[in-house]
């Protein structure tokens, strides 16, 4: 596996994989690898012929306060597990690549981006938004994957790509979870044990209050008792827990179309978030 730094042998190492003609599929990521990742190297390699792996911990979709210090940064360890599962190339640009000095460029993409975590955390989805494109731009895939437990976030770059007329496919990859139901993260190696313990209300809450909701509940009342069973498992902060339209994350009150139900909740530092299908 090559691992490339600089644009410009980057460019020299995609004109080699194409040359025989092969599709590129690209995974970006932000490192800390876990097994979430490795099932969207998996579907990429199923779905393309070489693949390209990205890993920069992006600063721009980090707002005042949150970790952008203390993320989980162990690049040797992900290179391993790149390698080992065959992957051709190991994008990691140095800060200066991505953003160098006078940049000042933003991409923004409405709609989609509001409410949810883009209300929770302001200027993200920005951020997210700005450095996929340039992913998309330095290494022009075929297809580029993206696991659905970060489901607004999908959502933002399936509009973004249609919206600028990249010509990719965009394909999401269903969450990956530890056998008790909680959504792989980087952010889980946060947790303390006991947090750990009490994560799983989350998902089991919100599986819940889908099945709840599928079966023609009244989706206020159902939500406000997922809320209450949440925190008193020891979450301490909800930011959000609503049903959206699958496809617009549109804002719904009774179930109609296909949806999602998302949510947000904080345990000790911890900002854990997850959504599933209610069909």
């Amino acid at each position: 596996m090559q691992i490339v730094r600089q644009l410009a042998p980057l460019q020299d190492a995609l004109a080699e994989l194409r040359k025989p003609g092969l599709k590129i599929g690209l995974v970006p990521t932000m490192g800390a690898l876990h097994a979430g990742h490795m099932r969207l190297v998996e579907v990429a390699r199923e779905h393309c012929d070489a693949v390209v792996v990205s890993i920069f911990v992006n600063p721009t979709q980090f707002g005042e306060g949150e970790d952008l210090d203390a993320y989980p940064r162990q690049e040797a360890a992900d290179a391993a597990l790149l390698d080992a599962a065959g992957v051709e190339l190991l994008w990691a640009p140095t800060a200066d690549q991505m953003y160098p000095s006078g940049y000042a460029t933003s991409i923004s993409v409405s709609g989609v981006s509001d409410g949810l975590c883009g209300a929770a955390r302001p200027g993200h989805f920005d951020g997210v938004a700005t450095v996929v494109a340039k992913l998309f731009n330095q290494t022009r895939p075929d297809a580029a994957f993206f696991g659905e437990k970060d489901y607004q976030q999908l959502a933002v770059i399936r509009r973004m790509a249609r919206d600028l007329d990249f010509i990719h496919d965009i394909i999401g990859v269903a969450t990956v979870r530890d056998p008790d139901g909680l959504a792989l993260s980087s952010r889980n190696a946060y947790l303390s044990e006991a947090e750990r313990e009490s994560a799983v209300a989350l998902p089991a809450a919100m599986r819940e209050a889908a099945s709840a909701i599928a079966a023609g509940g009244e989706v206020a009342a159902i939500l406000a008792d997922a809320k209450s069973r949440i925190l008193a498992s020891g979450f301490h902060k909800i930011d959000y827990l609503e049903l959206r339209d699958a496809d617009t994350l549109a804002l719904l009150d009774v179930l109609a179309k296909p949806a999602r139900l998302l949510a947000a909740a904080r345990i000790g530092r911890t900002r854990l978030i997850d959504n599933i299908p209610v069909e």
